[in-house]
């Protein structure tokens, strides 16, 4: 088995013990980078020299005993909104493609304390706005097929960690474009709770609903890079101090007498039947680990999703309307449209979608009693081909029933959740399984999710485009 096809916990391994150098791991990895990077397009930036400088660094470091935790020496990556010092941060646009950031963001700050080494800057949607805006540095394709795309704005990182580019990536996450891209690619996407991961240094769509997390092969790799980067940041006013994520725990996978929820009506209908097979399969796997099964309501989930993509316009605009007068002539048609459509959003409406917002907080805290985590699908269908018609445009009543619509109740509660493989299609797709957990809970989310995948294989399935990379 060639480096490249291990998890991050494996590799981790292997350097500990010095069977392998962090020089070689990353050679490796970049040259899987340029053998796939055609086929693929996961990068916008990669960072070769600088990789390579860090892995001697690091090289020198495990020759003199000093060991900085499981992602010492691992190569990882980063979605493009994400600032590394000295580094171009495009956002996907053309209207930033020379904006060169001078500090790197919180979690650049703590993976680089963690020992990981940065090899590169993902491909994003334009600005992280979704389906329908430009590729003006090359599209992303889905490495299980690459007429596909990739569900989502993390869809380099998503797409680098599927084709075993990088053992792990870091995207955002504003109404599922971690879990979705996971789904999509066949990994381990992971949504922390609101406040657990620092924002600072990544470049906003939504204040309320941002998230920062981890793309991996599994979920043990997801606990622990969700570990090396999470922490109190006093510079994020979203920031919240909560016991970190018990990664012993997770891994030690007890969930026997564990209770989960499975909700009524929304979440299955007009789901692809062979998505709906797998999660049936699922549930059965969770049922014979010896968790209870009972069944949830959540009320005012059709209300929610209208708040959503009301609070998304409205914090988009306040983000972007700057950048926008500046430079509107460099955004790609779908940004111009998104933008143009949240500069409608009357203050009035905002307000609604946030009292919406706490209202269904309050209504999951007491439909969720007696539950530890719930079970949805991550997405309702496969990835679309390049070139269809988006399920949804821009307005929010179209919003209300788009292709993400199973992720944003995450996102509205600030609760954890996680997509991870449960199967695939008859054409050989993906499809995810979303687990969703109380706020500050991340480690029964996490637990529940290594329990799943120590009684099935899915996530060991790697895509045919990986092996093309021309390796050795």
């Amino acid at each position: 088995m060639s480096l490249g096809e291990l998890s991050l916990g494996a590799v981790s391994g292997l350097l500990r013990r010095g069977e392998v150098s962090p020089v070689a791991v990353v050679e490796d990895a970049l040259e899987r980078i340029t053998g796939l990077e055609p086929l693929v397009g996961a990068f916008v930036t990669v960072m070769g020299e600088q990789a390579l400088a860090a892995a001697r660094v690091a090289e020198s470091e495990f020759s003199r005993g000093e060991y900085r935790g499981p992602l010492h020496g691992v190569p990882v990556s980063l979605k493009d909104l994400i600032f590394v010092r000295g580094v171009r941060n495009t956002a996907g646009s053309q209207a930033m493609a020379d904006f060169v950031p001078e500090f790197d963001a919180a979690v650049v700050e703590r993976l680089r304390a963690a020992g990981a080494i940065i090899v590169g800057k993902a491909q994003t949607y334009e600005f992280a706005m979704g389906p329908g805006t430009a590729y003006p540095f090359g599209r992303t394709r889905n490495p299980w097929d690459l007429e596909r795309v990739t569900v989502g704005s993390s869809s380099g990182s998503a797409a680098g960690v599927s084709a075993r580019m990088v053992f792990a990536s870091l995207g955002t996450d504003t109404g599922g474009s971690i879990r979705g891209p996971a789904s999509g690619c066949g990994v381990v996407g992971f949504k922390p709770s609101a406040g657990r991961v620092s924002r600072f240094g990544v470049f906003p769509l939504s204040w309320t609903l941002d998230h920062v997390g981890p793309l991996t092969r599994d979920v043990a790799d997801a606990a622990l890079t969700t570990r090396a980067v999470e922490g109190f940041d006093t510079r994020d006013s979203g920031s919240v101090e909560m016991p970190p994520v018990d990664t012993d725990a997770v891994v030690g996978g007890r969930v026997r007498g564990l209770r989960f929820g499975i909700p009524s009506g929304f979440f299955l209908d007009d789901a692809d039947p062979e998505f709906v097979t797998a999660f049936e399969d699922a549930v059965r796997v969770f049922e014979e680990a010896g968790m209870v099964r009972g069944s949830v309501t959540l009320p005012m989930i059709e209300q929610a999703q209208t708040a959503h993509s009301v609070l998304v316009l409205a914090e988009s605009y306040s983000v972007h309307e700057e950048l926008f007068r500046a430079r509107s002539a460099q955004f790609g048609p779908g940004a111009r449209r998104r933008v143009a459509l949240a500069s409608t959003v009357p203050a009035s409406a905002y307000l609604r979608a946030s009292r919406v917002r706490k209202v269904f907080q309050d209504e999951f805290r007491k439909a969720i009693d007696g539950r530890d985590v719930l079970l949805t699908l991550t997405s309702p269908e496969p990835p679309q081909r390049f070139g269809e018609q988006p399920a949804h445009q821009f307005g929010a009543r179209h919003m209300a029933r788009a292709g993400n619509r199973l992720t944003r109740m995450a996102n509205l509660l600030g609760a954890p959740a996680v997509s991870i493989p449960c199967g695939f299609t008859s054409s050989g797709l993906p499809i995810g399984l979303q687990i969703v957990g109380r706020p500050g809970d991340d480690t029964t989310v996490l637990t529940v999710a290594h329990a799943y995948q120590q009684r099935t294989s899915w996530h060991t399935q790697a895509p045919p485009t990986a092996a093309t990379a021309a390796v050795g």
